[in-house]
């Protein structure tokens, strides 16, 4: 009876080490694994919108209006689809008071605003040479204006407070700031100093450090450089240094109206910024062939949350070449992706008008130096 017992409880022992329960640490990799979440926001931006009369005028309807909706018809598809899109937007909104004017001081129609957020704009940069074009009043009149659109988030230009925006979206916090390095020539007014961001270090510094800790991804706009040179120059790689070094994650470059290269800055104690130096023009009617091509950035960024941890990483890293496309009479204006533009399309340009070597051979050597990524198809 003693032997049988024995057995008993040797074989009970024996089932219960092939059935044993989940070991602490093997719990506790499970739960880990249980509770891990990842994040994305898809990320489009593109650089210089820059409405000559030419363009104003093309955009003119028989009641007095203006519709530029068809201007973005082609790239509508791309941009409504990121999570958020930024876009430069090269001339204020001041309202008829003020008079539609192109170069050299603009003013753009109001119903732009309303076409590029049906296009699937969020962001809009107002920090550049032309915000004070229309002096004071003009910039708080497009800023009034811009303020009854609840879609858009306005950067780098305000009437009061600071200039720090922050964007939540999916999860994922988003911190901008945006600078410019000139007004051309036009003062700030005395009793608002910072109504739009001007390109200073010691202020850059502050206004860095304080949303650094507020955000899972700090963003900085830039309106810098010389016009139409095809490699950054020494003020922009010195200053990318520089905002790099306050642990900015991603630099967005505009101004320079043609595409400049793309660039990982690392620093010595292994963090990493992505600048793109200059995103080219996106609409215009400039008449040269090197600022008919530009580009939008299409990122990812990606937060993983884990039981004890978070990681943060941009993915997906690239650029979809863009094609302003007008015709011999500077009508009939439209940005394509360069995927889709055409042949038939590039035998139209206006751009044939003035002699220049327009080809698919040129654009193709444009993107060669630009060292990153190239979409050729919707990236979404």
């Amino acid at each position: 009876m003693r032997n049988k017992l024995f057995l008993a409880v040797l074989t009970l022992l024996i089932l219960s080490c092939h059935s044993r329960p989940t070991m602490p640490e093997e719990n506790i990799a499970a739960q880990e694994t249980a509770v891990s979440e990842t994040h994305t926001v898809t990320f489009a931006a593109v650089g210089d919108n820059l409405f000559h009369e030419s363009l104003i005028r093309s955009a003119s309807m028989p009641d007095g209006t203006y519709d530029f909706s068809s201007l973005y018809t082609e790239i509508k598809p791309i941009v409504e689809k990121a999570d958020l899109a930024f876009i430069n937007q090269e001339t204020v909104m001041a309202g008829t008071r003020f008079g539609y004017s192109g170069y050299p001081t603009f003013n753009s129609p109001q119903s732009l605003a309303y076409n590029l957020v049906d296009a699937g704009f969020d962001i809009m940069n107002l920090a550049n040479n032309h915000a004070m074009d229309m002096g004071r009043n003009g910039l708080y009149a497009t800023l009034d204006f811009l303020d009854t659109i609840p879609e858009l988030t306005v950067i780098g230009a305000r009437k009061s407070g600071e200039s720090a925006r922050i964007i939540t979206k999916n999860n994922i916090t988003l911190g901008f700031l945006s600078y410019t390095f000139s007004l051309n020539g036009i003062a700030l007014p005395r009793d608002n100093p910072n109504l739009v961001s001007m390109i200073d270090r010691p202020k850059m510094t502050e206004e860095m450090n304080a949303l650094r800790p507020l955000c899972d991804f700090l963003i900085v706009s830039i309106h810098w450089g010389a016009e139409y040179l095809l490699e950054p120059d020494r003020s922009q790689t010195d200053l990318a240094r520089f905002i790099a070094e306050h642990n900015v994650d991603l630099i967005i470059g505009h101004h320079p109206h043609v595409l400049q290269r793309v660039e990982m800055i690392n620093l010595p104690d292994g963090r990493k910024t992505l600048c793109y130096y200059s995103l080219g023009n996106f609409a215009s009617h400039q008449r040269e062939r090197e600022r008919i091509i530009g580009g939008m950035m299409i990122l990812t960024f990606t937060k993983t949350v884990g039981q004890d941890s978070v990681e943060l990483s941009i993915n997906d890293i690239g650029m979809l070449p863009v094609i302003t496309h007008y015709d011999r009479s500077f009508r009939n204006t439209k940005i394509y992706p360069l995927y889709s533009y055409t042949q038939e399309l590039l035998n139209n340009h206006g751009l044939l008008n003035h002699g220049n070597g327009l080809s698919f051979e040129f654009f193709y050597g444009v993107l060669d130096r630009l060292n990153t990524r190239i979409y050729m198809q919707n990236p979404f």
